[in-house]
């Protein structure tokens, strides 16, 4: 199968797409008991994986050389391993497909994804939005269920426009809770879109918050890091904050979190999707010959929205 892998870390380097490698020959991966061989049609870009690729993550995971890129997954299923209840041949399906080591990840052509990280792709659901979907909107989904969102809660999302940020503004929205978010002023207008109220970054922040919160805020989720002072200083009595980006937020007393696979939740979000409650703005697409583009488009930092790679494209 045509997949791109890498053979080594980036030498430590932030972003170095030289160690990618396209292959046409990759073996094809086996499909154990409780697995999946999942055609891949569309596979979200997002920051993890080229930080995976330049060893950020070595003191965590175990890595099998040659190592193919890759979490996210939207795709047909093309083989089953023993034990695969709920699932056929064919099936239109989507995952955040992390395992406990990595090797086969999504970036190729095929992908073997355990059958609980499954979720069906509903049909009023394209690829592209369905491939989008599955790390970011778990990370934002987990996160706000965590803490505790719901109807009458007020949420300050740190980093509201990002890729994760924006479906947490639509997912706490659809929750029933008023979201503060902040934003750089040119993404101030898609926040009130998705219906939050956008604030800006830098010097004055707290007291941009305490303008429009002046009891404070029920619960922050801080999806960027750097921001711990404001937001302990901008919690209501009583109230919550989590980070997926800064470890000091256990030691202030809130969560520092990591997203789990599951399909259970992930089906719950594809509905969402699939019934326009939630939408990811598509940056781009590339085809699987132009990962390394796609990595440095993600690593820019002026990307606005999500990027699709399309494994199956020449």
């Amino acid at each position: 199968m045509r997949a791109q892998q890498y053979s080594r870390y980036a030498n430590g380097k932030t972003l170095d797409v030289g160690v990618l490698e396209l292959v046409e020959d990759r073996p094809t991966p086996r499909t154990p008991p409780g697995f999946a061989l999942v055609r891949v049609m569309a596979a979200g870009v997002n920051p993890v994986d080229w930080k995976v690729m330049s060893g950020g993550l070595d003191s965590i995971y175990d890595v099998v050389f040659p190592a193919v890129p890759g979490w996210d997954v939207a795709g047909v299923i093309e083989q089953l391993g023993p034990d695969t209840p709920g699932f056929e041949v064919g099936d239109e399906v989507m995952a955040y497909a992390r395992t406990a080591w990595i090797h086969h990840g999504t970036f190729a052509e095929l992908v073997p994804v355990p059958m609980e990280f499954l979720a069906h792709k509903p049909a009023g659901l394209d690829w592209d939005q369905a491939g989008a979907l599955p790390l970011a909107g778990l990370t934002a989904y987990q996160n706000l269920l965590r803490l505790g969102t719901g109807r009458g809660s007020t949420v300050l999302i740190h980093n509201a426009s990002g890729g994760v940020g924006c479906y947490a503004v639509q997912i706490a929205r659809h929750l029933g809770a008023r979201v503060i978010g902040t934003a750089s002023a040119r993404n101030h207008e898609r926040l009130r879109e998705l219906g939050a109220e956008p604030v800006a970054y830098g010097e004055g922040l707290t007291e941009r918050v305490r303008e429009l919160a002046p009891g404070g805020v029920d619960i922050v989720l801080d999806l960027i890091g750097g921001v711990l002072d404001v937001t302990t200083s901008v919690l209501a009595p009583g109230g919550v904050h989590g980070s997926i980006a800064d470890p000091g937020a256990a030691e202030a007393g809130g969560l520092s979190t990591w997203v789990k696979p599951s399909g259970s939740q992930l089906a719950e979000l594809a509905e969402l999707a699939a019934d326009g409650v939630l939408h990811a703005d598509i940056a781009g697409t590339f085809a699987l010959a132009d990962l390394g583009q796609a990595f440095e488009s993600s690593a820019s930092g002026h990307v606005h929205g999500k990027i699709v790679l399309h494994p199956t494209q020449i």
